[in-house]
């Protein structure tokens, strides 16, 4: 008679590291993952290889200064980042400032939303293996960039929207490219879901892939399509309408599901309802003032600069000194276009802010990942984390 034999069997686990100098990983993000196979039984993101202290450097600027700093948060979407900023100063100051300057933020925030959401294709479409997207992207993208080179003299770090208004008014030709573009934008959106929406390729690496219940997305704290993917009807623009945003005829897209397909679902149709925003505001742009005259807080026109003693003592002294809003803190947030951008600021009635914290929506967004891929096969984690589309600038600020 023999004993039954027994055999053990023991798991190994393999850790691994994806980035921070991955492609997929859009920026500086360092993933730790353990894996079972190619199972993914952990992940664990580490950030702050970007870190460049902006909230501390704000103490040490004046209101003006800290507009330049802003810029460099989500580097896709200026604008949005610039409007946020100024909103929250000019909460603080308890100003208001000329409706053709509203207008024309919304009118550059919408094309940056544009923008922000081609390049966020092109590069998840790339990243699981679409290439002709990528170029498709970069070409609308191209225009758009020139159109805000037109604006501010800058493709990238426009540093254009001021507390107080925008920095110069629309050039001549403005309107006329703009709306060049936004009608052949609908045709080119066209292409891209013809590509992509019921390619079979496509749909089998995002479809049930990167799940987060409506649920689970609002205790995290998503925001932007991230949120509105799982089904949850968000969106500041509606909630708490801004800049004349109430005036604008758009509808929210939602998901139903909660995975990477409806997050891409909901931003292509973000897109074309931003296109309809830009047409309406070309449409209802009122004559006026592009920057409110408030004076100790606005820079003087600069041709009365040039010419008027006084404009160029107060240019001087706004320059030099800033601006010092009364005692108090504030809050104020957008719907940019990968979530809700914020900004905390405490004012001790100096030039500069006593304190200055960011909410960005890609760190935010971020905390997520692991609920949403832990379980998953390796390969998922690309598709994952482009849907989420995060920007380490702001993440990591």
């Amino acid at each position: 008679m023999t004993e039954a034999s027994t055999t053990t069997t023991t798991t190994h686990l393999m850790t691994i590291n994806m980035g921070p100098q991955h492609p997929s990983t859009h920026g500086v993000l360092r993933l730790l993952l353990e894996l079972d196979g190619e199972t993914i039984t952990k992940a664990v993101p580490h950030v702050g290889f970007l870190h460049r202290g902006v909230e501390k450097l704000a103490e040490y600027r004046t209101y003006h200064q800290c507009i330049p700093l802003t810029d460099r948060l989500d580097y896709v979407a200026p604008f949005s980042n610039n409007l946020a900023y100024a909103l929250t100063v000019e909460k603080l100051l308890g100003i208001e400032i000329p409706e053709r300057a509203q207008h024309i933020r919304v009118l550059l925030c919408e094309l940056t939303r544009i923008a922000s959401h081609l390049l966020w294709l092109a590069t998840h479409a790339l990243d699981i293996g679409a290439m002709t997207v990528f170029f498709y992207c970069f070409r609308e993208r191209e225009a758009i960039y020139d159109i805000f080179e037109m604006v501010s003299g800058a493709r990238m770090h426009t540093s254009y929207i001021r507390v107080g208004g925008v920095s110069r008014d629309l050039p001549g030709g403005f309107a006329e490219r703009t709306h060049k573009f936004v009608m052949e934008f609908p045709s080119r959106l066209n292409e891209y879901e013809t590509l992509l929406t019921e390619n079979p390729i496509w749909k089998k690496r995002t479809v049930d892939v990167g799940i987060i219940s409506a649920e689970d997305a609002i205790d995290y704290g998503l925001s932007g399509p991230s949120l509105r993917g799982s089904g949850v009807n968000w969106d500041i623009r509606k909630a708490e309408p801004y800049s004349q945003y109430d005036k604008y005829q758009f509808a929210v897209p939602l998901g139903k599901n909660g995975d990477v397909y409806d997050r891409y679902r909901i931003r292509i149709e973000e897109m074309h309802q931003s296109n309809g925003i830009v047409q309406q505001a070309l449409n209802i742009l009122p004559k006026g003032d592009y920057l409110a005259r408030i004076p100790n807080v606005t820079l003087p026109p600069k041709e009365d600069v040039e010419t008027i003693m006084e404009s160029m003592i107060t240019h001087f002294k706004l320059i030099t000194d800033g601006i010092h809003p009364p005692k108090g803190e504030v809050y104020a947030s957008i719907e940019a276009p990968k979530g809700e951008l914020g900004f905390y600021l405490v004012s001790d009635g100096s030039s500069h802010p006593y304190r200055l914290k960011i909410r960005p929506p890609s760190f935010v967004n971020l905390e997520a990942l692991p609920k949403m891929i832990e379980g998953r096969m390796l390969p998922d984690v690309v598709a994952t984390i482009g849907s989420l589309d995060i920007v380490l600038g702001e993440i990591d600020r």
